[in-house]
């Protein structure tokens, strides 16, 4: 069996429920949170407010249904090609499980392939997959990096998150310019050649090959 068909394969996905009975029941939990506020769920402005949020929080957590084969969808090439390849600055939005507050950034991603690329589009949608869903940064960065490794087999993966978590900036510390920065180095990205370059490369001006 190919690796890369193995692990697309074992990817768990949860059951789904059609999308419409997911709204109306996050739709009634949203209006009985907005009565347990203090609000009239039933004037004007809030009339339409639940069903819009349940909306928004579907879009927001849609990461969980988004299936890792259909995003790949075959785009790996063989290519005569072991220099590093580097996507940055790819933005993403996604939720603190803490909280249920935005946090949100740009992710540098970069591989050193081994026999195989990847489309370069589908390494934004590899980002957003795993964003949009209740997250921590550090296990968002891990989870980037782990599978791509898995999906590619390259000789090592980077991912840098650089972010800012509204968790900290409207509540708790209120520290409005304070950002988190992560990194996941995998296989050939742990020697410091190889990380120096990433690093360079994630910080300078516009992506380029070295």
């Amino acid at each position: 069996m190919n690796p890369n068909e193995a692990v697309l394969d074992v990817i768990p996905m949860p059951p789904k429920e059609p999308s419409s009975v997911v709204t109306a029941a996050l739709a009634n939990d949203v209006h009985d949170i907005l009565a347990r506020l203090g609000e009239d769920p039933n004037r004007d402005g809030l009339l339409r407010t639940p069903e819009r949020a349940a909306k928004a929080l579907q879009f927001l957590t849609s990461g969980y249904e988004t299936d890792l084969k259909s995003i790949v969808n075959g785009a790996l090439f063989d290519v005569d090609y072991d220099e590093m390849v580097i996507v940055k600055d790819i933005e993403f939005y996604s939720l603190c499980e803490h909280h249920m507050l935005p946090f949100y950034g740009k992710a540098h991603v970069a591989y050193l392939p081994s026999q195989k690329v990847i489309g370069l589009s589908k390494i934004p949608r590899i980002v957003d997959m795993f964003a949009r869903r209740l997250q921590v940064q550090e296990r968002l960065t891990q989870q980037i990096a782990e599978t791509l490794q898995d999906v590619l087999q390259p000789q090592g993966v980077g991912v840098i998150l650089e972010a800012r978590h509204f968790c900290m900036m409207m509540r708790g510390v209120e520290k409005q310019n304070s950002g988190t920065v992560t990194s996941a180095m995998l296989g050939a990205f742990r020697q410091k050649e190889t990380r120096s370059e990433f690093l360079a490369l994630a910080n300078s001006g516009s992506a380029r090959h070295t």
